[in-house]
């Protein structure tokens, strides 16, 4: 069953004013949602956000942004989007591993149990992969994934395809696990999929990757979510 959008707090989009977060945070304000946008930047965003929406200046880099941009939220979406030096502050490490840490840290010291929403990608298991060459891009993905499951949090790890604005690739989805298909995915199915996970029981404690196909668009998530396998004992490490 579809529940309500997380009536007891705002939900925060981490990283909402980016491309994909822009599509999370106005698709949760049309369902009624309270949300707050969290960003270093906010006036470079993607598009112009909703009047109604909160916006936070905050950076996940630095952990003590983070609590007042977490306060009382209910559920937390991160969509950041990572860099790909070696090192530094746009390290993928300083942004999808120490970033995520710490909006996991800063929502367990608020004392309560948000449902926490992970954007990170496909490949993120196949460290040879040569996207892997960029910062360990997939390594240090792979490692925030990690925290995630081990947070103690409710979650769920969404796993977009190669990233496409161009819903011509099809309004249809396709849900796998095990990080081993192809293929494409309209940034707007990944926001569906992001906010669908919040309102669908089923979605939590999974870990899945989302591909876009020819047709129309879902209207039944619970079962797309039911065929998932819940997370087992985490099997990759990044040493």
């Amino acid at each position: 069953m579809h529940g309500p959008i997380a009536p007891h707090g705002p939900i925060a989009v981490i990283g909402g004013a980016g491309r994909t977060g822009a599509l999370v945070t106005r698709r949760l304000h049309e369902l009624g949602a309270r949300v707050r946008v969290v960003s270093r930047d906010p006036e470079r965003g993607a598009a112009p956000l909703p009047r109604q929406v909160e916006v936070h200046r905050a950076d996940v880099r630095h952990a003590a942004t983070l609590a007042d941009a977490l306060h009382g939220c209910s559920a937390i979406v991160f969509g950041v989007e990572p860099g790909t030096a070696d090192t530094g502050p746009d390290s993928p490490e300083s942004t999808v591993h120490d970033g995520v840490r710490n909006a996991l840290a800063a929502a367990a010291e608020q004392g309560g149990r948000p449902h926490f929403v992970l954007i990170s990608q496909i490949f993120v298991t196949r460290r040879e992969h040569p996207m892997n060459a960029y910062g360990r891009l997939l390594d240090w993905r792979l490692r925030g994934e990690d925290a995630v499951r081990e947070s103690g949090l409710p979650y769920t790890v969404v796993r977009p395809s190669w990233l496409t604005d161009d819903q011509s690739v099809g309004k249809r989805v396709r849900l796998e696990q095990n990080d081993r298909g192809y293929g494409w995915v309209a940034r707007a199915s990944v926001a569906e999929a992001c906010v669908q996970a919040l309102r669908t029981p089923q979605a939590a404690g999974r870990t899945f990757e989302i591909y876009s196909e020819p047709g129309i668009a879902p209207d039944d998530w619970p079962a797309l979510f039911g065929h998932l396998a819940p997370d087992r004992v985490l099997e990759h490490r990044v040493a």
